[in-house]
């Protein structure tokens, strides 16, 4: 009964993501995405796109590492990737944040799941196996569609530049899913003057 009672500890932590309000707004434009929602979508981007990936890369590996990624953000909230200063997307002060939280968060989870979700949000992070760089092409790919169907969203709010855009999604889309890569750019062309 002890096990149940940590995994639904971890479980009922995990429904606070819903509360996690992202930079990126849903398609419509409506509303601010949560990271619940980014986290399912990203589940049902890897589903859909599998035939991008490289061969030999593990699509139920690629789900389970994007329904755990961000879970860290119940800590540390969102932190856009077009964000800038200390705390900015991918800043030492950011990964040591993201760490602690991985730590207290997977830390309710009996020993073996514990282990497990945290090896695969580690490998996310590393993104240096074949199933990392892929599910961090889709995470970096999917708020680009976001802005693309919202007229420009985070995109104009954040000033980002086609440069930006290049260096801080471009590379790690084309990483995981060069073809994918170069179909979504051709989009965003016309949101950008150079």
């Amino acid at each position: 009964m002890d096990r149940i009672e940590a995994q639904f500890d971890f479980l009922n932590e995990a429904d606070r993501l819903k509360s996690v309000l992202r930079a990126t707004t849903l398609v419509d434009g409506s509303r601010r995405e949560n990271s619940g929602e980014h986290s399912w979508h990203l589940a049902l981007y890897a589903m859909t796109l599998a035939d991008q990936a490289a061969e030999g890369v593990n699509i139920d590996r690629v789900i389970r590492m994007l329904l755990l990624h961000d879970l860290v953000e119940i800590d540390v909230g969102d932190v856009p990737i077009h964000s800038q200063g200390g705390t900015a997307h991918g800043s030492t002060d950011t990964q040591e944040a993201e760490a602690r939280a991985a730590d207290r968060i997977f830390g309710l989870l009996p020993p073996d799941l514990r282990l497990a979700f945290r090896a695969l949000w580690d490998e996310f992070e590393a993104a240096e196996t074949p199933d990392a760089v892929f599910a961090k092409s889709l995470d970096r790919v999917q708020p680009v569609m976001a802005n693309l169907m919202s007229g420009g969203g985070t995109w104009v709010e954040y000033q980002v530049t086609s440069e930006q855009l290049d260096a801080r999604v471009g590379t790690k889309i084309a990483r995981g899913a060069p073809r994918l890569w170069d179909w979504v750019r051709a989009k965003t062309r016309g949101y950008f003057t150079s």
